[in-house]
């Protein structure tokens, strides 16, 4: 059980919407260095890249958690 963790049971994909609606790609871009959100970003693209890049994902779930 994971109830310790604030992240169980958030899907990446609930994470991202989240995150673009709440700063939009430009910012998203600005607070995350990652090319997915600055050039021609979507979220399918993003999910693509973040679902084989564990460094690049991490740093999406520390701001989602810094941001809810």
């Amino acid at each position: 059980m994971q109830k310790n963790n604030p992240l169980h049971g958030v899907k990446l994909n609930d994470m991202l919407v989240f995150l673009e609606s709440k700063y939009g790609w430009e910012e998203l871009g600005e607070r995350i260095n990652i090319r997915c959100f600055q050039y021609d970003p979507s979220i399918k693209s993003s999910l693509k890249f973040l679902r084989r890049t564990p460094w690049a994902r991490k740093k999406v779930e520390v701001l989602y958690l810094e941001s809810i």
